[in-house]
């Protein structure tokens, strides 16, 4: 199927798959390079590329135009004209046809007041993130996440000595990122394209760039500030006031207000850069609540290295913050997996600071319990008594147990501690 020579097949090929099959039309949305055009273009059999001032004006004077090729039609950067999206839904109205059109964007609509219609049940979207360490060939994929749902799952221990991936190779693979031009770059040179890709991020060269309404009224030294406070925030459940604090901290600011920040957060939402894990919130027989708080997380966390200059050995000499930061790659990479078989992942934290770093719901009501952390013998201890108590804690409330407990690790061996997997990252897949 694929129509370019190095072109590396992605898990949300089966998800782009089975929305056509089911909806009139697709939105394939996520951030800048992360490989939208390039997936979707090995299923379009006709494309209008919206990335030129003529082509641009002609979409929004004209926006038939813009539908006009061979089925399933893909339309690039669509929200450059966003009329597009009515006139789809009223082609569709007219004349339905399952995957009819694409279409992809690197933000969302400037004025969604445009969009006039929600086109449920015709229009359907995706969320794509860069490569997970399964898709840019980093991890093994032997231990199958959706299998640890099955009790009759075989699994079978892998040693040390038999996993290439090292703690240094995770700390510079969380430097580089999943970006397919940093993946097929030499690994000498690779960190420094996504530090060209963070330092370009913000700056508007071309009048088409799709990030220049968002930013064209941002003070942009602001907005990296609250940027770098996510970063140094990562994995957290921090709140808003507590990060305005810690911008005003720095001194490089006098004042800042709520509404200021939360329209900058928004922004950097808009874009596709970060975003918040929600909470699992149960309705637990106990005195003890259960915080609706999200984490904050990167859509992937060589930004947030980048903002920072974090480097991997800062990451080294630092392996407390290094566990946030890995985190943060290991929930990118549980989401991409959740995603391809229809799986959602929240995390939960109680009163009491009973916490597990993700859960993983399937559709059928099954979940799993995972901690997420960085390789040693005292972080693995850690994270069985964390899943120990929380399992307890559900049963004693007459509620469904997790279908399985893992603590997902930086590097080292997989084996199972009594009824708990230990699972490196790079031999997860899904």
């Amino acid at each position: 199927m694929a129509k370019l020579k190095d072109y590396i097949p992605r898990l949300a090929e089966n998800s782009l798959k089975r929305k056509l099959n089911s909806s009139g039309c697709v939105v394939v949305s996520g951030p800048k390079f992360c490989g939208k055009s390039t997936l979707c273009e090995e299923f379009a059999k006709s494309t209008t590329s919206l990335k030129t001032t003529n082509a641009i004006e002609l979409a929004n004077a004209d926006p038939y135009s813009a539908l006009k090729g061979e089925n399933p039609h893909l339309i690039d950067e669509w929200q450059k004209a966003p009329e597009i999206w009515n006139i789809i839904k009223d082609d569709l109205d007219k004349d339905y046809q399952f995957g009819k059109y694409i279409l992809t964007g690197s933000t969302t609509p400037v004025d969604p007041s445009k969009i006039q219609n929600s086109a449920a049940g015709r229009i359907t979207s995706l969320k794509l993130k860069p490569f997970s360490l399964l898709e840019s060939n980093e991890s093994t994929g032997v231990i199958s996440l959706l299998g640890l749902f099955d009790k009759n799952y075989q699994f079978t221990s892998i040693y040390n000595q038999h996993n290439p991936v090292s703690l240094t190779d995770i700390a510079h693979i969380i430097c580089r990122g999943g970006w397919p031009i940093a993946v097929k770059a030499k690994k000498e040179s690779s960190i420094d394209v996504t530090t060209n890709y963070y330092d370009g991020l913000f700056t508007i060269e071309d009048e088409n760039d799709e990030f220049v309404e968002f930013l064209k009224n941002k003070n942009i030294e602001l907005l990296k500030l609250i940027l770098k406070s996510f970063a140094r925030n990562i994995s957290t459940e921090a709140k808003n006031t507590s990060m305005i604090k810690d911008i005003l901290a720095s001194g490089e600011r006098s004042k800042l207000d709520d509404d200021t920040f939360l329209s900058y957060k928004k922004t950097l939402e808009d874009l596709f850069i970060i975003y918040d894990m929600p909470a699992w919130n149960l309705n637990l027989r106990t005195s003890v609540s259960v915080r609706s708080a999200p984490t904050h997380h990167f859509v992937d966390t060589s930004i947030a290295t980048a903002a920072l200059g974090i480097t991997p050995s800062d990451l080294l000499g630092d392996l407390n913050s290094f566990g946030f930061f890995f985190e943060d790659m290991a929930v990118r990479d549980l989401s991409i997996y959740a995603d391809s078989f229809g799986g959602e992942l929240k995390h939960y934290r109680d009163s009491n600071d009973l916490e597990v770093d993700a859960i993983l719901k399937l559709n059928n009501g099954e979940y799993g319990a995972i901690e997420i952390k960085i390789a040693s013998e005292k972080n693995i201890k850690d994270g069985i008594d964390s899943l120990t108590k929380f399992e307890k804690k559900m049963k004693s409330n007459d509620l469904k147990s997790p279908a399985f407990k893992m603590i997902l690790t930086s590097h080292g061996s997989a084996c199972k501690i009594d009824d708990i997997y230990i699972v490196p990252i790079s031999m997860l897949g899904v």
